[in-house]
C-alpha cells in the first residue's frame, strides 16, 4: 500500500475508536435520562451489561472471521452492526426494545474495536511505529471522550437523549467507504480446517449463562441464580476440553500456556473491571448525588480523557527505562489515587474532586492501556498475534461485563433496602428520578437527602470493590516484579 492509502486506512479505523469514545461519554451522560424516561433504574446493571456481552461473546469469532474472509469486510459488517444497533436505541420506545438493541450495538462494537488492532500489525510491523499508532488510537479515543460529554449533556438538556445515537451513523458509514476503496489488504493463506463451531456455541452458552446468572443475583430466585453460575462455570469446562481436540480453535488452549500471555491478560482483566465503575457511576453521581445538569455530569469524563492521552504520551516515552511491569504500576498507582478520592467523597462532595479523580483514572488508563496492548503482540506467536489480540479484548470485556453486574447488583441491593426501610415514603420510581436532573424538581424536598442517601450507599459500595481490585492487580504486579528479578538474580550467580 502506499502511504496514503496507509494513512487514510489508518484514519478510517481510528474512527472506530472515536466511535467508542464517542459512544461511551454520550450515553454514560445520558444514561440518568434514559433510565428515567424508561423507568429502568433497576435494569442500569442490564444496560451496560448486554453491550458488553455482546461484545464479549462475539470477540474471538470477529478474529475467525477475518481469517477466513478478510479483515476489511470482517471490520465493514461489524461496523454497520454497530450503525444499525445505535438506530434502534434511538428508536427504542420501551426498555427490552432498547436492550435488545443495544444488544446488537454490542456484537457490532466487538468486532469494530478488535479488528483495527489486528490490521494495525499488518500495516506497521515495525513495532514502535506500531505503539505510536495505537498511542494515535488512544487520542482519538480521548478526543470523542472530550467531546462526547459536551455534546451528549447539550443534546439531552435540548433535545431529548434519543438524539445521542444518530450520531455514531454517518461516522460509521465514512469509516466502512474509506476502507473499502482504500485499504489493499494482504493476501492469506487460506485455512482449509473446519470451523469450530462446537466451540463457538459452548463459549457463547457459557459465557451468557454464567453472567445472566450473576446479573440476577438481586431479581431472581436464589436457586435459578445458582443453577446459572454452576452450568456455565461446568460448560466453560467443557469448552477447555473440546479446544484440546479442535483442528482450529476457537481459543487455543496454548495462549494460556504462555506465561507472559497470561500475566498481560490478568492485568488487563483486573484493570478494566474497575476502570468501567469510574466510567459508569460518576456521570450519575455528580447528577443524583450533586443535581447537576446531564451536560455538568458529563463533563466529569472530560479531565479523565485529556489524561489518557496523556498518561498513553508519558508510558511510551519511560517503559524502555522502567519496563512494562513498572509503568503499568505506576498507572495502577494513578488508578488507586482516582478511586480513594472517590471513596472518601461524602453526598455533598464538590464536583472539583469528581474532576480530580476523573483526571488520575485517565492518566492511568493511558499509561497501562498501550503498554499492555503491545506486550500482548510481543508476548504471543507470530501465528496468535490475531486471535491473542481478540483474546485479550474479550478478557477485557468480560472483566467489565461481569464487574458491571456485580457493580449493578450492589446497586440495586442499596436501592431495595432503602426503599424497604423508609416504610413507604420512597419508591423506586422516585429514585428514577432523582437520577435527572430534568426530573428531580417533581420529588418532595424533605425527602430529597433520604433518596440520596440511599442512592450514595450503593455508590461507595461500587467504589470501594474498584479500589479493591486495584490493590489486588498492584500486589500481582509487584509479585511478578519481585519474581523476574530473583530469576535474574539466580542467572547472574
Amino acid at each position: 500500500m502506499s502511504k496514503k492509502g496507509t494513512l487514510i486506512v489508518t484514519l478510517a479505523l481510528l474512527l472506530s475508536n472515536a466511535m467508542a469514545g464517542l459512544d461511551g461519554t454520550i450515553v454514560n451522560t445520558a444514561l440518568p435520562s434514559i433510565i428515567s424516561d424508561l423507568h429502568a433504574i433497576q435494569y442500569m446493571g442490564w444496560i451496560v451489561a448486554v453491550f458488553l456481552l455482546g461484545m464479549a461473546v462475539v470477540t474471538p469469532l470477529w478474529s475467525k472471521l477475518g481469517e477466513r474472509i478478510g479483515n476489511r469486510r470482517t471490520y465493514q459488517i461489524a461496523t454497520l452492526l454497530f450503525a444499525i444497533g445505535s438506530i434502534f436505541q434511538a428508536l427504542s420506545s420501551n426498555i427490552i426494545f432498547f436492550l435488545i438493541a443495544r444488544t446488537i450495538m454490542g456484537i457490532g462494537a466487538g468486532g469494530m474495536n478488535t479488528i483495527p488492532f489486528i490490521i494495525y500489525a499488518d500495516l506497521y510491523t515495525n513495532l514502535r511505529k506500531r505503539g505510536k499508532v495505537i498511542g494515535y488510537a488512544t487520542a482519538s479515543f480521548s478526543a470523542a471522550s472530550i467531546i462526547g460529554p459536551l455534546i451528549g449533556g447539550w443534546i439531552v438538556d435540548v433535545l431529548s437523549w434519543h438524539w445521542v445515537f444518530y450520531i455514531n451513523v454517518p461516522i460509521a458509514l465514512i469509516s466502512i467507504l474509506s476502507i473499502q476503496f482504500f485499504f489493499k489488504e494482504p493476501k492469506r493463506i487460506s485455512k482449509d480446517e473446519k470451523i469450530d463451531y462446537l466451540g463457538a456455541g459452548i463459549m457463547i452458552t457459557s459465557l451468557v449463562t454464567l453472567l445472566t446468572g450473576i446479573q440476577m443475583i438481586e431479581t431472581g430466585s436464589l436457586s435459578l441464580v445458582i443453577i446459572l453460575i454452576i452450568v456455565g462455570l461446568i460448560l466453560l469446562t467443557v469448552l477447555f476440553k473440546v479446544e484440546e481436540k479442535a483442528a482450529d480453535p476457537i481459543i487455543p488452549n496454548r495462549l494460556l500456556k504462555n506465561g507472559p500471555l497470561v500475566v498481560d491478560f490478568i492485568l488487563f482483566a483486573l484493570l478494566w473491571g474497575a476502570f468501567v465503575a469510574f466510567n459508569i457511576y460518576v456521570p450519575m453521581w455528580a447528577q443524583g448525588l450533586l443535581g447537576l445538569s446531564a451536560l455538568l455530569g458529563g463533563m466529569t469524563q472530560i479531565p479523565g480523557s485529556i489524561t489518557n492521552f496523556a498518561g498513553s504520551v508519558v508510558g511510551s516515552s519511560i517503559q524502555p527505562q522502567l519496563g512494562k511491569y513498572r509503568t503499568i504500576a505506576l498507572g495502577t498507582l494513578a488508578f488507586l489515587i482516582s478511586f480513594g478520592c472517590m471513596v472518601l467523597a461524602g453526598v455533598t462532595t464538590p464536583l472539583w474532586l469528581l474532576l480530580v479523580a476523573g483526571a488520575f483514572e485517565g492518566f492511568g488508563i493511558g499509561l497501562s492501556f498501550n503498554v499492555l496492548q503491545i506486550s500482548v503482540q510481543e508476548d504471543a506467536e507470530k501465528r496468535d498475534i490475531p486471535i491473542a489480540t481478540s483474546f485479550a479484548y474479550l478478557l477485557r470485556i468480560l472483566s467489565q461485563t461481569f464487574m458491571s453486574s456485580i457493580y449493578g447488583v450492589i446497586l440495586n441491593h442499596a436501592l431495595i433496602k432503602g426503599v424497604a426501610e423508609a416504610n413507604g415514603k420512597i419508591s423506586i420510581d422516585m429514585l428514577n428520578k432523582l437520577s435527572d436532573s430534568q426530573s428531580v424538581g417533581d420529588l418532595p424536598k424533605n425527602l430529597l437527602p433520604l433518596m440520596k442517601q440511599i442512592m450514595y450507599s450503593g455508590l461507595h459500595n461500587i467504589m470501594l470493590l474498584a479500589l479493591v481490585l486495584l490493590i489486588i492487580a498492584l500486589v500481582f504486579n509487584v509479585g511478578i516484579q519481585l519474581k523476574i528479578q530473583k530469576r535474574k538474580n539466580c542467572l547472574k550467580q
